[in-house]
């Protein structure tokens, strides 16, 4: 039965204008109700869909008002401005704000800040704390400050990505001189687009981070499987990026950043035609909020200048050339992402259609070549694969927040004192944990473990087939680009600044808004009256009526007929572009060479860092017996460890004691020391472990003591067993051994 409330009237007493007398609405009910489940249906429809309606009508409304403020953004928390970049000697329409803590939450100044970066892809920030379970919720509810980078709608003029770095650099000089107390350089998060510019400024100025994290972020554009990820084909099929040239200038030198939110729309033609709109409207009693929330974020879209955008086309997404050292900057530096110093983690996940899995990795096998390169460089990379979520839900999941983002910052000590090295971060429930779940600190225990590069190849699947084609692509794109701007944008520049193309513009009258929700439409103003009223005198159906079944089984049938158009659709962009870009005669025309080798530079290995390579080993060779009692129990859990399945983060949580009982030892300080253990083991094992005794007090009780620490840590996961038992069996013998001296 429909629920009745009394409803507002006039002061004549009568119902509102475009209102429908409360008597009316409750016959119309009865009768449709009279009717049987079928008009039971008709009668709950028929209220959903004008519901629906006029949450489409809140939709244009808050659009319309994101679009007044000054920077429009959906973070939950509350931000106070620290620096503009728009008044910057090289300005830029980025800022960075201060993240306000909440009530529940204290800051740890000895903690290291947090700084989110969110993507300049067509939307507008506040994604990386778009909700309380969030990157920045996460951070702030361990203890750290939090920062948040975002942007302005429109860019400044003549801005480019070289403006944007640094002032992102500026950002964090300034983010490290407000913490002098922090224990290590700032966690930066890079969100998608985000990702592959945070990874840049620190290649060139990597003495300002400290961990790194990318989150659905691609570094390597080529990379990909046959029959999956059709994204990667579009710049292909489009001849290249003179349609990006040709949008900037009908823009007048502004990119809509409208156009990259269609070319993601377009990947799921079902979500973006169907389901999308069938699931509020069939669920419009409990998502209308949720829905509002997203839709604040995914309709506001930014604007890029043409220099931007056609940087990033042509140096990455067509080019591919950030995996491969061969971007340089206005003053001639090499960006090399081998010059990174901070642990990078690299957060993708298979269910991911804009940035697979192999977009995400595929750099790694670019740029390094066996297991040995990655040590060499010093570097730390960890990956992480989630199984199903898509693009999105890595960044506003709150599954995925109090998941991995929660672990990622719980462990961000031990992630940035991992010994140089590639390893997967895997999670398990502490539900499953039976020893020493006390020192798991969230719902999940993480363990990072060793992976090697054939690991990385076996993900990502490079092939030079594969590399012959994008590159035929590039080669085309160089080509198109030169055409346009040297014959057609001309023209298309001169036609847009016609005085009579303005005139036109200005006698004609207004086209009327595309959107037929909008507060224009004075229709709207009866459907929220209609939908008061319709909130008062609901009748939701019961999910059992047969007509419920039967409307969710034609959105099933769409769905499916939706899904296959765009099967079909990606299966023949990929035959088209194979058979195109794969022609052995386009290859030769462009310059391509022989079949067999591969087209791409190899970044080579730097002779000066060679040098320093060779250099720091006899460094670390000559040191192999120094040190005292922190060194020595340092490298004997480094020596236990290399033989376990990885470092886990209650073996961690105990080495803090270790750390604890070493006052003023700085985080960094022990860092370097785990380094240099490390790499003593790995240049000279045998002498390593034989210089031990001699490394100890002669007092038996320090000894002990110190032991029983190393024990407690080994043991931390369980017992011990298989190889791990036996080297910590062999360093109990040296901390027992008697020193000859």
């Amino acid at each position: 039965m429909s629920r009745k409330v009394s409803k507002p009237e006039n002061a004549s007493g009568a119902a509102p204008a475009g209102s429908l007398p409360d008597s009316m609405i409750s016959g119309i009910n009865s009768a449709l109700q009279a009717w049987g489940p079928s008009g039971e249906y008709m009668l709950d429809a028929m209220q959903r869909t004008i519901l629906y309606w006029d949450l489409m009508r809140q939709r244009s409304e808050l659009h319309e008002k994101q679009k007044a403020e000054a920077v429009p953004n959906v973070l939950k928390f509350d931000a106070e401005l620290v620096l503009d970049a728009r008044t910057f000697k090289r300005p830029a329409n980025y800022l960075l704000v201060r993240i306000k803590p909440t009530k529940d939450v204290t800051i740890d100044p000895q903690k290291r800040p947090f700084v989110v970066v969110d993507p300049r892809a067509g939307h507008g920030p506040g994604i990386g704390g778009f909700k309380a379970d969030s990157e920045i919720g996460m951070a702030m509810g361990a203890g750290h400050p939090c920062y948040f980078v975002g942007f302005t709608p429109e860019p400044m003029p003549g801005q480019t990505i070289e403006d944007i770095m640094h002032a992102e650099a500026v950002f964090l000089e300034k983010v490290i001189a407000l913490h002098p107390e922090a224990e290590g350089k700032p966690c930066v998060i890079g969100n998608c687009q985000a990702g592959w510019a945070v990874m840049m400024l620190a290649a060139t100025r990597p003495e300002l981070f400290g961990p790194i994290i990318v989150a659905g972020s691609p570094l390597s554009y080529w990379a990909g499987v046959k029959g999956e990820n059709p994204m990667r084909y579009t710049g292909g099929l489009a001849g290249g990026s003179w349609l990006t040239a040709l949008t900037s200038d009908l823009g007048h030198g502004k990119f809509d950043g409208a156009h990259l939110v269609k070319n993601f729309e377009n990947l799921n033609p079902a979500n973006t035609h169907w389901s999308k709109s069938y699931d509020i409207w069939a669920n419009v009693d409990k998502g209308a909020k949720r829905f509002l929330e997203f839709e604040k974020w995914w309709g506001g879209h930014v604007n890029l200048n043409a220099e931007e955008i056609q940087w990033i086309v042509d140096q990455l997404f067509v080019g591919n050339k950030l995996a491969t050292a061969e971007i340089v900057t206005s003053e001639g530096e090499r960006i090399d992402l081998r010059n990174i110093r901070s642990p990078i983690i690299c957060f993708c996940s298979k269910g991911d259609n804009i940035t697979p899995p192999q977009q995400a990795l595929g750099w790694i096998a670019d740029l390094y070549a066996t297991d040995d390169d990655i040590r060499a460089c010093g570097q730390t990379i960890i990956y992480a694969i989630h199984e199903s979520v898509g693009h999105l839900g890595i960044f506003v999941s709150g599954g995925v927040a109090k998941k991995e983002h929660q672990e990622f910052t719980s462990n961000i000590d031990l992630i940035d004192v991992l010994p140089p090295g590639l390893y997967e971060a895997v999670m398990t429930p502490k539900a499953n944990v039976l020893v020493n779940s006390d020192l798991v600190g969230g719902d999940w225990v993480v363990r990072f473990e060793l992976r090697t590069m054939d690991d990385i190849r076996t993900i990502v699947q490079p092939s030079i087939e594969n590399e012959r084609l994008f590159a035929t692509v590039q080669r085309v794109s160089e080509i198109n680009l030169g055409l346009y701007h040297g014959f057609f944008q001309p023209l298309v520049r001169a036609a847009l600044n016609n005085p009579a193309t303005e005139w036109m513009k200005k006698i004609m009258p207004a086209l009327p808004d595309s959107d037929p929700f909008a507060a224009n439409n004075p229709l709207m103003r009866q459907v929220a009256q209609m939908a008061e009223q319709v909130r008062q005198h609901r009748s939701p159906v019961a999910p059992d009526n047969p007509l419920v079944a039967w409307q969710t089984k034609v959105s099933e049938g769409i769905v499916a007929a939706l899904d296959g158009y765009r099967d079909m659709r990606d299966k023949s962009m990929e035959q088209i572009f194979l058979a195109t870009y794969g022609s052995p005669l386009l290859q030769a025309m462009v310059g391509l060479p022989a079949a067999d080798e591969s087209p791409r530079r190899r970044p080579g290995a730097d002779p000066k860092r060679l040098a320093f390579i060779e250099q720091r080993i006899g460094e670390l060779k000559s040191r192999v017996a120094e040190g005292g009692l922190r060194e020595a129990a340092v490298r004997s859990l480094v020596y236990i460890g290399m033989a376990g399945e990885g470092v886990d983060e209650r073996a961690f949580n105990e080495l803090r004691k270790i750390r604890a009982e070493n006052e003023g030892m700085t985080l960094q300080e022990f860092k370097q020391m785990l380094r240099e253990q490390f790499f003593g083991l790995l240049l000279d094992q045998e002498a390593a472990l034989a210089a031990i005794p001699a490394m100890l007090p002669a007092d038996p009780a320090v000894r002990t003591k110190t032991l029983e620490a190393i024990q407690r840590t080994v043991r931390a996961t369980g017992k011990a067993s298989g190889e791990r038992a036996q080297r910590l069996a062999q360093v109990e013998k040296l901390f027992a051994a008697v020193d000859p001296k």
